[in-house]
């Protein structure tokens, strides 16, 4: 039976408490403080808690908010979870690490709070489901941050339309340009700064397994790069998933599958090559990860290129089509206007949780077909490796962790 889920008015107000919508953010790192600006610009939101392990980032964001009326009930956290049980919240932002993405997900949705998780999704495909599973018991709006669906001058949604109109034919192959697949994290120990307590340090870990401190996972203060955490398999993907959560994820909803995925996963001959593994469809449609241009759609009549700054095709005629009413498709102001709308209006998102664990989950399958360097069999149905190989790739849906790790310091 879903839970109870908060509701609001087209103004931000919650009818169901006659409030505005009490938001709390987890984590402050430089993708979140990007959020929260514009978090902050949408009506009827009022900041309730900012949940960041570090000192000095939760002091920066509590220092952002204080001086806006919408931040005026705004109180800091060092841990998340406490946040959940203590904020009286309607909904949350989740700009953590990856590794730190299902436990508060999953969390948030038991109690009926709605959910923007920054992508991927997940970690792990187990913890993809999870989510996706959660999300859909709790009927909370759920919106993950695959913003192409929505920006970058909606070259990617213009682009999936004409894919799906058949403007191009039949798709053959799509080709995806992102990074490398993830590595095991093998950092040396640096001992823990003076401002960072053993306590907040496990904080950071959470689910993840137990390891030394170093700062090129959590740098210490407010800073303006994107840490290296993403490269390691232990919190992320890798450059695959980092990037390939947003252009796989419009491969997937111009194909129309945003509820499935391959069933094939087939690396490069090269043992050493970290580019040219395949994933295969049912129908026969190849998925081609490779590093020279961010979608290209190539069907039996033409191709069409789609990136952050252009749109191509094999005709500059066809990007002027009209399609039909069933290719068509949503045109929100913005991916977090989007989710709040969804909100007030008792609706599903643009990125649905379903959709982002099946593109988590077409990065996490590339991963493992370089990681092990075999074919491999997927049932996108089961969510489950079969045949040759299938038990070392089983073994690799999740990721060695901390699985009595409740949600608080150990």
């Amino acid at each position: 039976m879903p839970l109870p889920s908060a509701r609001a008015g087209r103004d931000g107000i919650n009818r169901s408490t006659g409030r505005p919508l009490r938001f709390g953010v987890f984590g402050y790192g430089i993708r979140s403080r990007n959020l929260l600006d514009r978090f902050m610009q949408q009506p009827g939101i009022r900041l309730v808690g900012i949940a960041e392990i570090e000192p000095d980032r939760l002091a920066a964001g509590m220092k952002r908010v204080g001086g806006d009326s919408r931040g005026m009930l705004c109180r800091g956290y060092d841990d998340g979870m406490t946040m959940l049980e203590e904020a009286d919240l309607d909904a949350v932002m989740i700009g953590t690490p990856d590794h730190w993405h299902a436990v508060p997900a999953i969390e948030s949705c038991r109690r009926g709070i709605h959910v923007y998780c920054e992508k991927p999704l997940s970690r792990t495909i187990v913890e993809g489901r999870g989510i996706a599973d959660a999300a859909r018991e709790s009927g909370v709006v759920f919106q993950v941050g695959s913003q192409q669906r929505s920006e970058f001058g909606r070259h990617f949604a213009r682009a999936a339309e004409l894919v799906r109109d058949g403007a191009i034919g039949d798709v053959e192959k799509v080709r995806i340009g992102v990074g490398d697949p993830p590595v095991p994290c093998e950092l040396p120990e640096e001992p823990l700064p003076g401002s960072m307590s053993p306590e907040a340090w496990d904080r950071w870990l959470g689910p993840a397994s137990k390891r030394a401190f170093h700062s090129d996972l959590c740098p210490i203060g407010v800073h303006d790069r994107y840490p290296a955490w993403r490269k390691y398999r232990e919190f992320a993907g890798g450059g695959l998933a980092d990037m390939g959560a947003h252009h796989f994820d419009i491969a997937q909803w111009a194909l129309r599958r945003d509820d499935t995925g391959p069933t094939r996963v087939l690396p490069p001959d090269d043992p050493e090559a970290l580019r040219g593994l395949r994933l295969i469809y049912a129908d026969g449609v190849e998925m081609i990860h490779e590093g020279s241009v961010d979608c290209r759609f190539e069907g039996t009549d033409g191709w069409i290129e789609a990136g952050r700054g252009y749109l191509r095709a094999s005709d500059p005629l066809l990007l002027e089509a009209t399609v039909s009413d069933g290719a068509g498709l949503p045109r929100p102001a913005d991916h977090i206007t989007d989710w709040v709308e969804a909100i007030r209006e008792g609706r599903g998102t643009i990125a649905p949780a379903e959709a982002g664990h099946r593109t988590a989950t077409l990065c996490q399958l590339a991963a493992i077909g370089y990681e092990l360097r075999k074919p491999l069999t997927w049932n996108p149905d089961r969510e489950w490796f079969e045949g040759d190989h299938a038990p070392a790739a089983n073994d690799r849906r999740s990721r060695p962790g901390r699985i009595e790790w409740t949600g608080h310091g150990s």
